[in-house]
């Protein structure tokens, strides 16, 4: 399983989460959960995975198709 954060919310879904932040008086993270598998990898893709991660500030995730 892998979450991230939701990026495809319609503006009724938006709605309800700002109108709640307000509420709450704190900001909500929205996530959504995929259930996908990890791609096996070598040491060498797994060095050039980490390297890019590196570079670019973020991480990432090898999922099979």
């Amino acid at each position: 399983m892998l979450c991230s954060l939701s990026t495809k919310l319609g503006p009724e879904e938006l709605q309800a989460i700002n109108t709640l932040e307000q509420e709450l008086a704190t900001p909500l993270l929205a996530f959504s959960c995929h259930d996908l598998k990890p791609a096996e990898m070598s040491s060498a893709q797994l060095s050039q995975i980490q390297a890019l991660e590196n570079r670019l500030g973020i991480s990432l995730v090898a999922v099979k198709v």
